[in-house]
């Protein structure tokens, strides 16, 4: 089976401490809200910490244009795109030595943040030395579902081609399509709750010979399943409108999590011969406290499940696609040979995305 060899995050410059965005939304939202402290709370209830951004404060507090956001867009993409790449194949921790652009078979790039094309991989690829004939295959829509989606999509492609080397790119730069003049109770919560964030993973195919893999167990993707609820397309997403993207963010995620998951993952672990029981990694997508909750709530799962992802969300906040990347790395650094991982996103659609984990 296709295994995970190395994954590695791009973090942007601009440091936010939850404190300074919260009295940010203070300010702009006050007026709309007259229950404006009462909706803060959210602030401090999500247990963020800090965030990392692609501009500065002062950028948000002044309107800006859909071409000037996504302009915006491409150029931090290509940058935080380009180095989370380079960090993903001159890896210290998870490689033995450094693996060059031009040995890569394919790059599955993942954003639903900002639109570009050529996509961004393309313009990556005239910043680092792939061969001209790498495949590219860009992702766009999937939301916070997205990062699992392309591990699901690359494990695919490397069973199809098992001497294949192929990269899954997530890059999410949420804060750039803030809406300062949306005075919605969603536009508050993402406020609260979203972040800018890259991250790299490679997935090689049966025959490779991984003489530059570094750890001595690695998870391999045993399987994986897509699910989409009918008659959903209102829980989470964009609103295109002129003046760029405006998020939906339906109050009813946990609620929605916690009566449509378990069904959802026990369907999948009996389809593969395993029990809720045998898993040791449940490497989730943090989407927010509440649907971390939620998560444990449905699975039955002690809190010290999902220790990681509420550390990653605590750290990073939510970087929609790139986050379980964020937290699959954390779990690749501590599991050992024999461990059984379950790994599983949400997104719009409304989706989930589940893959079986097995370190090897």
């Amino acid at each position: 089976m296709p295994a995970i060899v190395s994954v590695a995050e791009a973090i942007p410059e601009h440091v936010l401490r939850q404190d300074q965005v919260m009295d940010f939304a203070r300010d702009l939202f006050s007026e709309s809200f007259k229950d404006i402290e009462r909706l803060l709370k959210a602030f401090r209830n999500g247990q963020i910490e800090k965030r990392h951004f692609a501009k500065g404060l002062e950028w948000f507090k002044t309107d800006k244009s859909f071409e000037e956001r996504n302009n915006a867009y491409i150029d931090q993409a290509i940058d935080l795109g380009t180095k989370a790449i380079k960090c993903c194949l001159e890896n210290d921790i998870f490689l033995s030595k450094n693996l060059p652009c031009k040995e890569i078979d394919a790059i599955f790039t993942i954003s639903s943040s900002g639109i570009a094309t050529p996509s961004i991989e393309a313009r990556i690829m005239n910043r680092l030395p792939f061969s001209e004939h790498t495949k590219r295959i860009p992702i766009w829509g999937l939301g916070c579902a997205g990062g699992a989606s392309g591990l699901s999509r690359a494990y695919e492609y490397c069973l199809a081609f098992p001497e294949a080397k192929v990269l899954v790119l997530s890059i999410e730069l949420c804060s750039l399509t803030f809406q300062r003049n949306d005075r919605s109770k969603s536009n508050l919560i993402g406020t609260s709750l979203f972040a800018d964030g890259a991250a790299c993973a490679l997935i090689t195919g049966d025959d490779v010979k991984r003489d530059f893999q570094k750890l001595s167990s690695i998870p391999r993707i045993l399987g994986t399943q897509s699910t989409t609820m009918r008659n959903s397309l209102e829980v989470m997403g964009w609103e295109v409108k002129n003046e760029g993207l405006y998020v939906v963010f339906s109050k009813d995620i946990p609620s929605i999590i916690e009566s449509w998951l378990k069904p959802n993952v026990t369907e999948f672990l009996r389809g593969k011969g395993k029990k809720m029981e045998e898993i040791n990694h449940f490497v989730a997508h943090p989407g927010g406290k509440k649907v971390i909750d939620a998560y444990q709530k449905a699975l039955k799962f002690d809190p010290s499940m999902t220790r990681i992802s509420l550390d990653v969300l605590k750290e990073f906040g939510n970087m929609s696609s790139a986050t379980i990347l964020y937290v699959l790395k954390r779990f690749m650094e501590i599991g050992r040979l024999g461990d059984t991982g379950l790994a599983a996103a949400l997104g719009p659609g409304f989706s989930s995305e589940l893959l079986l984990l097995e370190w090897e």
